[in-house]
C-alpha cells in the first residue's frame, strides 16, 4: 500500500503546488498527498506570533487527528517599509481571511505614496513536518523582491500579482508554475523539508 502524507490545506492551488514541489522527492516512494478535506481534518486556530508556530500548530492537529504523517506551511509577505507586516497576518490583512483581492487593494492603498526605490518586499515560509508520535521538523525559504502599484498577471495566488522577484521583470503571477516552483519561498522551504518527509514515509525493515 502506498504511503499516505497529509497537507494541512483546503486550498486546491496550494495542494497542486506543494504536491508538485513534494513530488520531486517523493515520487519515488509512490507516495500519496492528500488535503486536509480527505481525511477530516480540523480547522485549526493560527494563533501562533511566527510562521513557524503557525506551521507547526496545523502540522501536528492534523497528524494527531489523522494518524498519519502530516506537513502544513505558513507563508506570507513582508514589507520593509511596513517592518516586516502584513506577516502572518498576510492572509487576513483586509479583515476577511483568504479574501486575496482585498488584501491586494488594502495593502497598495497603505503603500500607494512610496516610491519604487522603498518598495522591497519578500515571501517567506516555514514548512513543517509532523508525526503521529509526536516528532517534528522545521524548514524554511526566502523569496525577495519589489513590489508593484498594481496587480500584474492571471497566475498564483495571495499576493503573487504584486512581487517581483528580485532580478527578474515579472510578477510570481506572471511566472509559470515551473518557474515559481524553482525560485518560490514555499518550493525552497519544502524542498529543503522533503528529505526529513521521505524518510518519514520509507517503511522500516
Amino acid at each position: 500500500m502506498s504511503p499516505r502524507l497529509v497537507l494541512a490545506t483546503r486550498n486546491a492551488h496550494k495542494l497542486r503546488e506543494v504536491g508538485t514541489i513534494l513530488g520531486e522527492t517523493l515520487g519515488p516512494l509512490g507516495a500519496v498527498i492528500v488535503g486536509a478535506d480527505e481525511v477530516g481534518g480540523p480547522d485549526v486556530a493560527e494563533t501562533g506570533v511566527t510562521f513557524k508556530d503557525n506551521a507547526l500548530l496545523k502540522a501536528r492537529a492534523l497528524a494527531n487527528h489523522s494518524g498519519l504523517p502530516a506537513v502544513a506551511d505558513d507563508s506570507g509577505l513582508c514589507v520593509e517599509v511596513l517592518g516586516g507586516a502584513p506577516g502572518v497576518f498576510s492572509a487576513r490583512w483586509a479583515g476577511v481571511h483568504g479574501d486575496d483581492a482585498a488584501n491586494l487593494e488594502l495593502l497598495l492603498a497603505q503603500l500607494q505614496d512610496v516610491p519604487m526605490a522603498h518598495r522591497g518586499a519578500w515571501f517567506e515560509c516555514a514548512a513543517a513536518l509532523a508525526l503521529p508520535g509526536g516528532e517534528t521538523a522545521v524548514a524554511t525559504g526566502r523569496l525577495t523582491g519589489t513590489l508593484t502599484t498594481a496587480p500584474r498577471g492571471v497566475g498564483g495566488f495571495g499576493y503573487d500579482p504584486i512581487l517581483v522577484p528580485t532580478g527578474g521583470a515579472r510578477t510570481c503571477a506572471e511566472l509559470s508554475a515551473e518557474e515559481k516552483n524553482a525560485i518560490s519561498h514555499r518550493g525552497r522551504a519544502f524542498r529543503s523539508l522533503a528529505p526529513k518527509v521521505a524518510a518519514a514515509l520509507t517503511p522500516t525493515r
